[in-house]
């Protein structure tokens, strides 16, 4: 039982830190509910494991200063491949199956297959987000990208404001991991085409991609508005 909560625990840390860039062992400790010297524990092990490293603040102010822990691209891999199941010879293998089809048919070509395959992906999940209110169908298409092993997210915008007499409803919609990272870092006109899909299954909204991890950034994120 005890393996099993500290390996709990070190997942949740790894999440946490995927999900907010950096932490301290203190407040990793206050967000997760554990001491502060069983998270440190924990930090060491993952550091041995060279799955986080850590950072010394520029300015760390009066006292002893606090380290800021973060995932190496290591820890980044090994979360993913915990998230989806799958090992990185999937994506490799996707990879060289769409080169092969590039050298075979012209890469033009295999751009209008990926095309063909994210405007039928866009019918399916169209048909299983519904037609209820925005935050509903946001919330399904979490569901439906958390099922095909991205970890996904969304939250209200707070600060909505009046269009006249309308209020503007919006959301950020945000994948931390992605489950075609291999096949987007070779092939990056699938995130254009899976923006284009998005605003497909969203037809009376405007999606805008606010933040992209193929630009060296922690997350994909998306912001939802409805039109």
């Amino acid at each position: 039982m005890a393996t099993t909560q500290q390996s709990s625990t070190k997942q949740d840390i790894l999440e946490y830190l995927l999900k907010q860039v950096q932490a301290t062992a203190l407040e990793l400790a206050d967000v997760l509910d554990v001491s502060p010297q069983a998270i440190r524990r924990h930090l060491k092990d993952l550091e041995a494991d060279d799955l986080v490293i850590y950072l010394i603040p520029e300015n760390p102010g009066m006292g002893r200063p606090q380290h800021l822990y973060q995932l190496s691209q290591r820890g980044r891999k090994q979360l993913q491949k915990n998230v989806t199941g799958l090992s990185d010879s999937y994506g490799d293998f996707a990879v060289s199956l769409l080169d092969t089809l590039a050298e075979t048919v012209g890469s033009e070509q295999v751009k209008t297959i990926l095309q063909k395959q994210w405007e039928r992906k866009a019918l399916e999940y169209r048909a299983k987000v519904g037609t209820g209110c925005l935050r509903e169908r946001v919330e399904n298409l979490v569901e439906l990208r958390k099922s095909e092993g991205f970890m996904a997210e969304f939250h209200p915008v707070d600060n909505n404001i009046n269009n006249g007499e309308k209020l503007v409803e919006k959301y950020i919609f945000m994948e931390h991991t992605c489950a075609i990272s291999n096949v987007a870092e070779s092939f990056p006109s699938v995130c254009g085409l899976e923006l284009e899909m998005f605003a497909a299954i969203l037809p009376d909204c405007k999606v805008e991609r606010t933040h992209w991890l193929i630009n060296g950034e922690h997350r994909c994120g998306y912001l939802v508005e409805k039109s």
